[in-house]
């Protein structure tokens, strides 16, 4: 089935901190190489400059560093942080694949937004919930049976 979607889409750059247990989001107009950065630059502001950090991303073309640009490895080389590619089609392998799976089912499943103001917002207050509430019984059992799928 094909949606009509006269007013675009919009698109969640997140990331999830495996030793705080925090999930971290911003939502944009586009997806591009420059708000990738721009959120890689916001992951690096919560960690001292001395932690090397590690990004584990899919092989969707702004995270990728290609022969004719450089940006993404060139800017990791410089501030302490390891790119790394999940194979293709390995989508199970990435941690944040459950958080997902539980923002999905906490925010989006059954619902109508009438705005993508509204939509943002509920996301955004999903994520401050989820990051409060990590031992919420409900949600490990959603992210628990995303990570065993």
């Amino acid at each position: 089935m094909t949606y009509t979607r006269p007013h675009g889409a919009r698109h969640l750059f997140a990331a999830y901190d495996l030793g705080k247990n925090k999930l971290y989001g911003h939502i944009k107009k586009t997806k591009n190489r420059s708000k990738f950065l721009e959120f890689c630059h916001y992951l690096c502001s919560l960690r001292p400059a001395d932690v090397r950090i590690a990004i584990v991303c899919d092989d969707f073309s702004p995270h990728v560093t290609t022969k004719r640009c450089r940006r993404v490895v060139d800017w990791a080389e410089a501030n302490n942080v390891e790119i790394a590619y999940a194979q293709t089609n390995s989508f199970w392998l990435n941690r944040i694949e459950a958080q997902f799976a539980a923002l999905r089912y906490f925010t989006l499943d059954d619902t109508d937004h009438a705005s993508h103001k509204k939509q943002g917002s509920m996301i955004r207050r999903y994520i401050m919930w989820r990051n409060k509430h990590a031992q919420d019984e409900r949600l490990r059992e959603v992210v628990n049976k995303a990570n065993v799928a």
